[in-house]
């Protein structure tokens, strides 16, 4: 079954260059990631164990901290310049990001600044992945139609999740052969140039250009263009503030979002600990272990995707927080009871069948979102999601372990859980709302 069918070549080309863009984009910013357990040692002091802990979640935490402030720089050029030039600009921002990084001298060099300057690089990153794959997604979603929009979009967080796999993969490469971890870098950072100058291929998406061309027929018709520019640019923006987002439809979209933040913290970063106090894994062990973990998150994503054309996906969605809520409610109990690293490793794999993410239901909650405003509402609504989600997992599971042993992980866990089946459900009464709304006047005639 051809999934793509009823695409038009030039909607193939922009699922294909959004592919690779997120790709490379996505691969540069799980790079540090995925090496943060040797990168760390390399850019921050040594310390005790419990520090340690803190400022490895300090260093994770700083790619997404400042995100909602890159949500609303990036989303206003998405809404108001366009989604074409957004995607062109974070890649150009993390390519230079990503050289930089390559270049730096480690804490042995210079001290407590190589600290400072990695993680200011991490937030360049952070601030650039932003306005990355939410763009890709908004223009894919603005783009195509269903069925095929959901495989579509879809196909962005395949990309995102092959650039994390990649990445993996060349930190397995690093760590194994000792080959130089700045090479790594230096790479990404040039693939990323590349991946700009391919997106400059990209037309705008036409929903988008319609839209705006409303507002410009608008101001015409009401003879307000002779006003000037500063003049029309705020009648603009007035006209642009009347399309609003209905309060409760908002907050089950905020409450859907944080759940894949958590569902991927548990799955590559809280194990690294036990993996390598438990089981005796080293740094190459853990990148290569994590590695698996991608290829069957990757595998999963793709399967969704493929299914998604049959199946409508709020349905997928319900499905996996069920199953997500009974493997959290199970987890303490299992991590307590593991014996080998086989058995944590099976775990992950669990944790990743039932992983909370919108994918593949995605443009159905992008659509409910107002045209002009979606860029900036949909990325700040990620970015609060996900920096809050971190922060908060990263720093709080650090003492509730220790107060709480693995039973702690249940404060933060079950409420995300019932938070995105919750949104989920909403959602899916939104739908059936406007599909009687649509059946009524045809019933009536």
């Amino acid at each position: 079954m051809n999934i793509f069918k009823s695409l038009s070549r030039t909607q193939k080309e922009a699922v294909g260059l959004l592919q690779i863009g997120t790709f490379l984009e996505y691969f540069d910013l799980m790079l540090y990631v995925h090496l943060a357990v040797l990168l760390n040692e390399l850019f921050f002091p040594k310390t005790d164990p419990h520090t340690a802990a803190l400022l490895g979640a300090f260093a994770f935490c700083s790619t997404y901290v400042l995100r909602p402030f890159g949500a609303l720089l990036f989303g206003y050029v998405g809404d108001h310049i366009g989604r074409k030039t957004t995607v062109i600009l974070t890649t150009m921002m993390m390519s230079i990001s990503c050289i930089v990084m390559a270049s730096l001298p480690t804490y042995a060099q210079i001290g407590i600044l190589s600290a400072w300057l990695v993680t200011g690089c991490r937030i360049i990153q952070g601030l650039s992945s932003m306005g990355e794959i939410i763009g890709a997604e908004v223009y894919m979603t603005e783009l195509t139609k269903p069925p095929a929009q959901y495989p579509a979009v879809a196909c962005i967080a395949i990309a995102s999740q092959v650039g994390t796999a990649f990445a993996l993969g060349v930190a397995a490469l690093v760590t194994h052969f000792g080959l130089n971890w700045r090479m790594a870098f230096w790479m990404g950072g040039a693939i990323a140039v590349i991946g700009s100058v391919a997106r400059t291929r990209l037309r705008e998406a036409p929903e988008f250009l319609e839209k705006r061309q409303q507002i410009r027929e608008k101001l015409r018709t009401k003879h307000q263009e002779e006003s000037g520019i500063i003049s029309n640019a705020f009648r603009t923006q007035k006209l642009i503030n009347k399309d609003k987002m209905d309060r409760k439809t908002f907050w089950a979209y905020l409450a859907a979002t944080p759940s894949w933040p958590l569902s991927f913290y548990l799955t590559y970063m809280y194990f690294n600990k036990i993996l390598k106090v438990d089981y005796g894994y080293s740094a190459e062990d853990i990148i290569f272990h994590n590695f698996l973990l991608s290829l069957i998150s990757v595998s999963i994503l793709i399967f969704l995707a493929i299914i998604s054309y049959r199946i409508y996906p709020l349905k997928i969605l319900k499905i996996k927080g069920k199953m997500s809520l009974v493997v959290m409610l199970l987890l303490p109990f299992i991590i307590i009871n593991a014996t080998s690293h086989i058995h944590i490793f099976l775990l992950q794999t669990l944790l990743i069948l039932s992983a909370m993410s919108l994918v593949p239901a995605y443009p159905i909650f992008l659509k409910r979102i107002p045209i002009l405003k979606r860029f900036t509402t949909a990325s700040f609504i990620y970015a609060c999601s996900r920096a809050l989600t971190y922060i908060i997992t990263s720093f709080s599971l650090v003492y509730l372990t220790e107060a709480l042993g693995y039973y702690g992980l249940w404060l933060i866990m079950i409420p995300v859980n019932i938070g995105f089946i919750w949104g989920v459900n909403y959602f899916e009464k939104l739908e059936k709302m406007e599909r009687r709304e649509k059946l009524t006047p045809a019933l009536a005639a």
